[in-house]
């Protein structure tokens, strides 16, 4: 097998020729398809994320097909298409498993950050958190769902049911989460990058109904706030934005620090909150309404040597959507 590997923090990923690695037991063997590229990619490599194994292969939005099964492994076949997201793997046993909040479990591994991920030909997956894709869409226009979309839909629950919708950072997770609103009935508010006018028009064409600056105040107050940017400053912009009782939903799994800001933003019942990974419950859910809702990514393809050029171009934000390595 061959994959970009994370030798050391803030360094670029080599292109590495490995030996090929069998499953073990609950475990599969995928050859990958496609990997989405992600923000939290960019956090591990530049070290944002505390205790890394090193050296590690990046990717966690990963589609491919099951070309060997460990022992003990029940409902899944040699040729079938899965996909693997962030979480990888978590004991069971803690109180969080227990409580079915697995998404919080006190030992948890997570896909190219403490488990090798997807920048790679092939990759071991733990069999319970492979998730069964079947066979509509191509495997480019899948993998941004495995973290951008599961992450956004289980934001999008927290938020709640309200109907002005603000959407802060306007990239791979925000496009998916706006199509699900629309189809849901609520009015998206996107929030971009002051001057990013082709986000903003990318926006509106996937039916918001306003798009500015991210430090524009929307034209009526929103019901409910999710903030995708790794931008602490978004957060008193966005309280500013919602209605008396309003949540702001902290989407990113890394951000900067919150500046300070007067109690009046937070008083009259607004709520500020954080997204913690993802269950295998959101998984499910959003998986199997994805196809009824007829999602579209925008996706930008890149040859898997050319992951760090994909990095590069996320961080600088040279692309609307999302970006996938394609081995």
């Amino acid at each position: 097998m061959q994959a970009m590997v994370l030798n050391k923090i803030g360094a670029a990923l080599e292109w590495t020729d490995l030996p090929d690695r069998n499953p073990g037991p609950g475990q599969i063997r995928i050859k990958v398809g496609a990997c989405g590229v992600c923000r939290t990619d960019l956090h591990v490599v530049d070290g944002e994320l505390p205790n890394p194994v090193l050296p590690i292969i990046p990717g966690h939005e990963i589609v491919g097909r099951v070309d060997a099964i460990g022992t003990g492994v029940a409902g899944l076949s040699i040729g079938e298409r899965v996909g693997v997201p962030w979480l990888g793997h978590t004991c069971g046993v803690c109180p969080y498993c227990l409580e079915q909040r697995e998404n919080l479990c006190d030992h948890p591994q997570f896909t190219g950050f403490t488990r090798d991920g997807g920048f790679a030909t092939a990759t071991i997956g733990d069999a319970r958190f492979a998730f069964p894709l079947g066979e509509l869409g191509t495997d480019v226009a899948l993998a941004p769902l495995l973290c951008a979309g599961l992450i956004g839909w289980r934001s999008l629950v927290i938020a709640g049911a309200g109907k002005k919708l603000g959407l802060y950072g306007f990239g791979a997770a925000a496009h998916i989460v706006a199509q699900v609103a629309k189809w849901q009935g609520r009015f998206v508010f996107a929030f971009t990058r002051p001057g990013d006018v082709a986000a903003q028009d990318f926006a509106r064409s996937l039916g918001a109904a306003w798009a500015g600056a991210s430090d524009e105040l929307p034209p009526e107050p929103l019901d409910a706030a999710i903030i995708f940017a790794a931008v602490g400053d978004l957060v008193p912009l966005a309280l500013k934005a919602v209605r008396k009782g309003g949540p702001v939903v902290c989407a990113g799994i890394h951000m900067s620090d919150i500046p300070r800001f007067t109690y009046d933003l937070l008083w009259e019942e607004r709520q500020l909150v954080s997204v913690a990974n993802l269950t295998r419950q959101d998984g499910i859910e959003f998986l199997r309404l994805a196809p009824q809702i007829g999602i579209v990514t925008k996706t930008t393809a890149y040859a898997l040597k050319q992951a760090n050029q994909a990095l590069a171009d996320l961080r600088a934000g040279r692309f609307v959507g999302a970006a996938v390595l394609v081995p």
